[in-house]
């Protein structure tokens, strides 16, 4: 196959496939490739992954998964490549590349999210390049197709493919994953914080001299999606009761890890153990989702060990730990210690900042978010002046709590 001359037309299905949803209505999957993909065990383990990890511990209802999630970028992806704007500047064999990459961008996701990412100290952005490229059913779906396809579609979500707007459609600071994500965890959560428009968005989408740039005509609603991300981060996703949850989901993977250093015997833990030695083979990381591990959390509130009894019970009843100023936390430590509590799993600390928005100055204009103006284009906060603003204080916003039992 030549990909200066494949068409989309030639992989289309007899009859297009439709996945209602939330937040885009419909969506529609009008191709075989993606339909394979989709129904791929890689990509059917992130319905047991849940996209927002404790938050659903505060707004009950965010159980939504990273599946959801991922068919929701594809569909944003989709709709910018049928623009024409964006869509002209585009084979037909890209608009296939980065419609694969925005469907498998989180492949990579642990179970309950970046918290399992620091409790392991993996990354997922690292296993959604391996589970691609190595030996799973996405990487043999993606070479059947076209050999050497699965680093073409990786290569877009390390940010090194030739052509940069198909980078900036899944992965800048205005793209694809965070405008779902946003719309997605608003609506899951019951609140109003991460509403923007995102039509008006997706019309002034331009692409000049090889990158996505907008019009000056839509700054207002740029500079609402700007701050939906600023106060869903500090209203929902740093909301310190969804820390406090993955705090203690932290200090009971840590007892764990500690106990099995010791050789205690912990049963049978099979799809735990690649990741309690640190030997982790991409089939074995997607063998291990949030049932597994709730499974394991159950048998472990019967365990001798009491620490981790302790632990398992607080996760999965919800007996979640206080929090207070990490000013305290010295004296905090020393009231634990005196009742008793080892202050490695019962006294932690965790730092929040936020960035809503990174200015990186003309010379790096492909990490920007550029406006069209009658010379040229200039980067959004020179544009703006509610960015502008955010941009020039002196100091990020940051929350530092302490963690201890109640």
């Amino acid at each position: 196959m030549e990909p200066t001359t494949f068409t989309l037309e030639s992989i289309n299905l007899d009859h297009n496939r439709v996945f209602r949803d939330a937040v885009h209505n419909y969506i529609y999957v009008e191709n075989q490739l993606i339909m394979d993909l989709i129904d791929t065990k890689e990509m059917q383990r992130l319905r047991r992954i849940k996209q927002l990890g404790g938050t659903y511990q505060v707004y009950q209802s965010a159980e939504h998964s990273r599946f959801s999630h991922s068919l929701g970028v594809y569909k944003i992806v989709k709709t910018m490549c049928k623009d024409n704007c964006i869509g002209k500047n585009l084979n037909d064999y890209d608009k296939l590349t980065v419609q694969c990459a925005a469907l498998l961008h989180d492949l990579g996701h642990g179970p309950f999210s970046h918290c399992f990412e620091d409790a392991f100290d993996v990354f997922h952005e690292d296993f959604t390049i391996r589970i691609i490229e190595e030996d799973s059913e996405v990487h043999q779906i993606l070479e059947s197709f076209h050999p050497g396809f699965s680093k073409v579609v990786s290569s877009v979500i390390k940010k090194e493919h030739p052509n940069k707007v198909l980078v900036q459609m899944t992965s800048s600071q205005l793209d694809a994953d965070r405008m779902d994500y946003l719309l997605r965890d608003s609506y899951f959560t019951g609140t109003t914080y991460g509403q923007f428009d995102l039509q008006r968005i997706l019309r002034i989408m331009k692409v000049q001299d090889g990158r996505i740039v907008y019009k000056k005509s839509g700054v207002q609603a740029i500079e609402d999606y700007i701050l939906a991300r600023y106060h869903m981060y500090w209203q929902v996703y740093y909301h310190p009761t969804a820390r406090s949850y993955e705090q203690t989901l932290i200090s009971t993977f840590r007892r764990i890890k500690d106990l099995y250093k010791e050789g205690y015997d912990l049963g049978d833990i099979f799809y735990l153990e690649p990741f309690l030695k640190g030997n982790i083979s991409s089939s074995q990381y997607v063998d291990l989702d949030e049932s597994v591990v709730l499974y394991y959390f159950k048998r472990f509130t019967v365990s001798d060990d009491k620490i981790l009894k302790d632990l398992a019970n607080r996760f999965l009843n919800r007996k979640l730990f206080a929090y207070d100023d990490a000013k305290k936390e010295e004296s905090i430590r020393l009231q634990c210690i005196n009742q008793g509590y080892d202050p490695r799993y019962y006294v932690v600390s965790d730092k929040q900042s936020q960035e809503p928005y990174r200015y990186y100055g003309s010379e790096h204009a492909i990490s920007e978010i550029e406006i069209i103006v009658e010379n040229g284009t200039i980067a959004l906060p020179e544009v703006s002046e509610i960015v502008g603003a955010i941009t020039n204080s002196k100091k990020n916003k940051e929350d530092n709590k302490v963690f201890y039992p109640k």
